[in-house]
């Protein structure tokens, strides 16, 4: 009798310690839709540790139904950072809230098939390191041979950080 209740005394125990590992709550995960399209535009997660995160799926230059993306290197980055901050907004966040940022450019004939990395600075410059707007988020920008977007030369993704509202 006293083994068995030693036994249960033990079990009882673990179970405790196990229950103290476990965080108190979960992360909260908000997926918002990309309209028909089989991804989320955007997806935040609200953590237990008072950060909302947010992961913005690669965003192009807008274009009609059906029609390709137009517009040079300078043009569709300006399209696409405005794209991206309006999707960002919608969710509570900003662009000074991006901390890490992903740059995806197709080579131009303008350039001999090589990235237009100074067209991309013209337009991200108007966004970023500014007045209105300081904070400048880690990035990476990278040549790719194309883009799912017809006629896209630029296209950006984002993981944006800040402590809940």
């Amino acid at each position: 009798m006293f083994r068995a209740a030693l036994t249960v005394a033990s079990l009882l125990s673990l179970a405790n310690v196990a229950r103290a590992a476990t965080p108190p709550e979960s992360p909260s995960i908000v997926r918002v839709g990309a309209g028909g399209f089989p991804i989320s535009g955007i997806v935040v997660v609200k953590t237990p540790g008072g950060m909302d995160v947010a992961y913005a799926s690669g965003a192009t230059a807008p274009s009609a139904p059906g029609s390709p993306v137009t517009g040079d290197t300078k043009a569709q980055t300006v399209a696409t950072l405005t794209r991206l901050s309006d999707a960002l907004k919608s969710q509570g966040f900003g662009l000074g809230d991006i901390v890490m940022m992903r740059v995806f450019l197709v080579g131009t004939p303008e350039t001999s098939g090589k990235m237009d990395f100074a067209g991309m600075m013209a337009g991200y410059t108007q966004f970023f390191a500014t007045a209105d707007q300081p904070n400048k988020p880690a990035r990476t920008t990278v040549q790719v041979v194309g883009l799912a977007a017809p006629g896209a030369l630029v296209e950006i993704e984002a993981q944006v950080a800040k402590p809940h509202s």
